[in-house]
């Protein structure tokens, strides 16, 4: 749980810089969870790894295969994520709602 946590408050802290580019994140609340589901979508379709996972050595991967989610899944399940509530209902293997719904699980990476 602490390097999912401590993933997703690096990439939490870079879509507030990001944001900041084009909007105030302080007046704009919705920017930074904009850049937070587009992260998401983005670096876990292509990569399984957003850059806090890459620093907390995580990747999101496929629950049947262990394969990368794919783009529609990876925006879904940031979408899902972008909701709070879901991330907190964690069933026995640590997958929270978001990734039951796409078929997700948090693994560490090989070393």
């Amino acid at each position: 749980m602490g390097r999912r946590f401590g993933a997703l408050v690096i990439d939490w802290i870079l879509c507030l810089l990001v944001s900041g580019l084009f909007a105030s994140p302080a007046r704009d609340a919705w920017a930074p969870v904009l850049v937070l589901i587009l992260l998401d979508g983005l670096f876990l379709g292509l990569f399984a790894q957003t850059p806090g996972m890459y620093v907390t050595r995580v990747r999101c991967v496929d629950w049947s295969d262990g394969g990368r989610i794919g783009l529609l899944r990876a925006l879904l399940r940031g979408l899902l994520l972008a909701l709070v509530v879901p991330a907190l209902l964690m069933d026995q293997h640590r997958r929270g709602l978001h990734d039951r719904l796409v078929g997700s699980v948090i693994a560490p990476v090989p070393r």
